[in-house]
């Protein structure tokens, strides 16, 4: 089964924060049962998403395709330049204005 990117970005992002799937289940109300079967199998409902991202002090949202590779190229150069401290949010004001 291939992975899923969204489950691959939770992945890296619980790692990023040093957070182990026991972790989890005091951030988010999860058993880590729950947790580990979520980043195994994926496909979880929106509002199990949003929880598991609020969890991991991140932002869901929605980027349009003819953005993304701004968006990573944007990404990919703010981790060049200095990682910003894990509980910041790296998405903050990325979309806020059009190219």
């Amino acid at each position: 089964m291939q992975r899923k990117p969204v489950l691959d970005q939770i992945l890296q992002r619980r790692r990023q924060l040093q957070l182990t799937q026991q972790d989890m289940q005091s951030r988010i109300g999860m058993t880590r049962q729950q947790y580990q079967r979520l980043e195994r199998e994926g496909n979880p409902r929106l509002d199990t998403l949003s929880l598991v991202v609020e969890g991991l002090n991140a932002e869901l949202m929605l980027i349009p395709r003819e953005k993304r590779l701004a968006v990573q190229h944007l990404l990919s150069q703010a981790d060049r330049e200095a990682s910003p401290p894990a509980d910041e949010n790296p998405w903050h004001g990325l979309l806020d204005e059009e190219s």
